[in-house]
């Protein structure tokens, strides 16, 4: 076979070529940190998402702090400040008695009245103590009694839920029906789980409409009121408020010292759990960087601080329900907003109590 001089040489075949290196390049060269990329949804110069400011002061001035030395200055102070007032009240009256005792009786009557309300108010608040410590040992005893799989415990449990909203006329009906079916049940998670949906269902219901009404007040007073401080103490008055319904609902009703108590019990507890944050994806997506907030920053911030008021009811339900979350779904964030929301456009009638069918959570 003979080859033709003219024609062209095929070209020569290469294989995989390795170069050998000294040293190994940087991990910069190849992956960058995901801090230092460009956020592409995000312009640069976009404001940041609210925040929920009003919120995060509330809860900064109810939770923050335990017993440290500021707690102990405002103790000190508080008991010299009515050490001294009485103490001047009492040579008030003494010196009013010698030189006009006619006036010094009637002076005399009227510091007796004011020690006796001051008295009966100081036994108010224990009993109001005593309550909300009553929910706290009824719920402890249900979780051992679940934990343990005592049957006994469980329906002590059960009779002491039933004495604690004895007397109350929403409370009737579901009383006979826990007392028709409970009484041939003998497992003990069944039985937690009956009393559970006969006693509290109702609750849970009236505390959502609660957190509710708080969260689309806090929101509208955010978006509308353009005062500093205004939403500030609308979200601290009208957290106060929720916290004492909710706590009156489960039947722990407290006075003015033990509602205080009981939100600060509250924010402790959000603190402790890591939800004070506002970190719901769908919050943010909607008041960060969504339609709200190129509407108005202001009612972005309302929506958060609303999502935190809700937090904040759900989180006193957990401190305030004589039982835990079990048979029962927690309520969600997102629902209980987008409801409350939804009443700051339209109006949403209360549905029928009797043979309704439960919300969704």
């Amino acid at each position: 076979m003979s080859s033709d001089p003219k024609a062209p040489n095929p070209p020569p075949r290469r294989g995989p070529v390795v170069i050998a290196l000294d040293e190994a390049p940087p991990a910069s060269a190849f992956e960058a940190r995901p801090a230092s990329l460009p956020d592409c949804d995000v312009p640069p110069d976009a404001e940041p998402p609210p925040v929920g400011r009003a919120m995060a002061r509330a809860i900064a001035i109810t939770g923050g702090g335990g017993a440290g030395a500021g707690t102990w200055f405002l103790t000190s102070l508080t008991a010299l400040v009515s050490f001294l007032l009485s103490f001047a009240a009492l040579s008030f009256v003494e010196g009013l008695m010698a030189a006009h005792p006619v006036l010094g009786w009637i002076a005399t009557a009227l510091f007796a009245a004011f020690v006796l309300s001051a008295v009966i108010l100081a036994l108010r608040e224990v009993l109001a103590y005593s309550r909300l410590s009553s929910l706290d040992r009824l719920r402890s005893a249900a979780e051992g009694a679940f934990a343990a799989d005592d049957l006994s415990a469980a329906r002590r449990v059960t009779a002491a839920l039933a004495a604690l909203y004895r007397g109350r006329a929403d409370m009737e009906w579901s009383a006979r029906r826990h007392a028709d079916r409970a009484e041939g049940v003998l497992d003990t998670e069944t039985l937690l789980a009956l009393a559970e949906r006969d006693y509290l269902a109702p609750l849970d219901q009236a505390a959502r409409r609660e957190i509710e009404q708080a969260a689309r007040t806090v929101a509208a007073v955010t978006a509308i009121v353009p005062l500093a401080l205004a939403d500030v103490a609308a979200a601290l008055f009208a957290n106060l408020r929720m916290v004492r319904r909710i706590a009156a609902l489960y039947g722990g009703r407290a006075g003015l010292f033990g509602s205080l108590r009981l939100l600060r019990s509250v924010m402790v507890h959000l603190v402790a759990t890591g939800a004070v944050a506002a970190g719901d994806d769908l919050i943010h997506s909607v008041a960060g960087g969504g339609l709200l907030s190129k509407l108005s920053r202001r009612f972005g911030e309302g929506v958060i601080n609303g999502a935190l008021t809700a937090r904040v009811g759900v989180a006193a339900m957990e401190v305030c329900r004589p039982l835990h979350f079990r048979a029962l779904p927690r309520p969600k964030i997102t629902n209980l907003l987008s409801r409350g929301l939804k009443g700051l456009f339209a109006s949403d009638p209360e549905p029928d109590r009797k043979g309704a069918a439960p919300e969704s959570p």
